[in-house]
């Protein structure tokens, strides 16, 4: 302080205190200490300060300017090496990599050879690894950044630490809040799992992973890696697979609260690089007005599979038959036909029919998806609903009961047509259910594409 005051005779000690507490709120919580602060303002302002620095030191103490710092670290994620042209058309390469310890994380570049040093490859979320005479310099959102040049070096380190192991981080993906980053997240594949592929602002091809995961208490949280395909999941996922996700943050979407990621991002789902065939009991065949069919399958230990059939191979089969196929496509529950796709009918006693997979109402729980038998206690209802933005979307309700307790029964756009045919007073039978807190955090089910209402006689 008394350094940065001696150059700047204009400012106050106050002055300095002031943009010290703009500079942190700046940046955000747990990336600065105060002098870590000051050493960004005197940047800004010109100035130079010397203090002389820890041999070692933590990620909090980082500080735009320090040289030949040396401390250590555990690996959060790592992305490929990439290569670029420097202004001269001479080529570069560039690795990025975040750490963290027990107080913050970091972001490392790795420059030119340091990008593809020996082993690089190898490391894994959660390694011990030693990063020596390294420097900081300030990143585009003004964050210090740990630089790997031709001086510095990383070791893996195989002895006992005090940072947190990487199990010890890991959040489910429930819990996570708004504005987090560096994030290691957990949960299991819900729904399908798609890529992406857009034109960006530059006019550059672009590519997406998307997906869903449910946490520990039933809700599901939309996940987008940008830079990511389906090259970056095994080919084969069951239902209700473990998955987690290396260097994740929070964002604020359309949809509400998203976790999105990038190519840094490391992917761990549970499953096998080789389709192997799917037997499942066909309960319900549903087909949008592409003309695209839905099936809902079950298969012997009561997993429910979402199956899109987009050529027709459904067609030689009806509802309550056991079929076996081979899918283009199999992440968790959701299944995809294609043209390479075979399917055929089998005899199955052990898969459960239709009947048996009802659920009473009474049992339902968040998060899952249901077949119930009822009766309509109130005739079913249909009125439009305006989005935040500013969209103007159907919405059906219907309010059933069992033996057990009544629900709500609804759907959105075309799902609100399958209301439509019913009145108060007839029993029906409904597939392919999901349950999810609504009004008043009471439970509400609601209809899918690959739903479907019958009456019951």
């Amino acid at each position: 302080m008394n350094k940065l005051l001696e150059q700047r005779s204009e400012l106050t000690r106050s002055d300095i205190e002031e943009q010290i507490k703009q500079k942190k709120e700046k940046i955000g919580a747990g990336y600065l200490t105060d002098q870590g602060a000051l050493f960004l303002i005197a940047s800004d302002l010109g100035a130079s300060l010397s203090e002389p620095l820890k041999v070692e030191m933590g990620l909090k103490d980082l500080y735009v300017g320090a040289k030949e710092i040396s401390l250590e670290t555990r690996v959060l994620n790592l992305s490929p090496a990439k290569q670029y042209s420097r202004k001269d058309g001479t080529p570069f390469f560039l690795r990025t990599m975040t750490v963290y310890d027990g107080d913050s994380t970091a972001s490392v570049k790795l420059w030119d050879e340091k990008a593809n040093l020996p082993g690089i490859e190898d490391l894994k979320p959660g390694d011990l690894i030693k990063i020596i005479k390294a420097y900081v310099k300030s990143d585009l959102n003004g964050s210090p950044t740990i630089n790997i040049g031709s001086g510095s070096s990383i070791e893996t380190a195989d002895v006992e630490s005090d940072i947190p192991s990487i199990d010890t981080i890991t959040k489910d993906v429930s819990s996570v809040k708004e504005n987090e980053n560096n994030l290691v997240v957990s949960g299991t594949i819900d729904g399908i799992i798609n890529t992406l592929e857009f034109t960006n602002s530059r006019g550059q091809p672009g590519k997406a992973l998307r997906l869903r995961l449910k946490g520990n208490n039933g809700s599901s949280v939309r996940i987008v890696l940008w830079g990511k395909d389906e090259s970056s999941v095994p080919k084969m996922i069951l239902p209700g697979a473990k998955t987690i996700l290396y260097g994740v943050k929070t964002k604020t979407g359309n949809q509400g609260l998203e976790i999105h990621g990038n190519e840094a991002t490391i992917v761990r789902i549970q499953g096998e690089n080789e389709i192997k065939p799917v037997v499942t009991r066909i309960i319900s065949i549903s087909k949008n007005d592409a003309g695209k069919n839905f099936i809902l399958g079950v298969d012997a230990k009561r997993n429910m599979f979402k199956i899109t059939d987009s050529v027709e191979k459904i067609k030689l089969f009806k509802v309550g038959e056991v079929i076996e196929c081979m899918p283009s496509k199999a992440f968790g529950n959701s299944i995809v036909l294609d043209d390479d796709s075979f399917i055929r009918k089998v005899e199955d006693e052990t898969i459960p029919s239709i009947s048996e997979l009802r659920t009473k109402i009474s049992d339902i729980k968040v998060g899952d998806d249901y077949c119930i038998e009822a009766i309509i206690l109130k005739k079913p209802e249909r009125r439009e609903v305006q989005t935040k933005t500013g969209e103007s979307i159907a919405l059906g309700e219907m309010y059933v009961e069992d033996d057990t307790r009544p629900i709500f029964v609804k759907g959105w756009r075309d799902q609100a047509r399958l209301l439509d045919k019913f009145s108060i007073g007839e029993v029906i039978s409904v597939t392919g259910l999901t349950a999810k807190t609504g009004l008043d955090n009471k439970i509400e089910l609601f209809l899918t594409i690959f739903s479907s209402i019958n009456k019951k006689n």
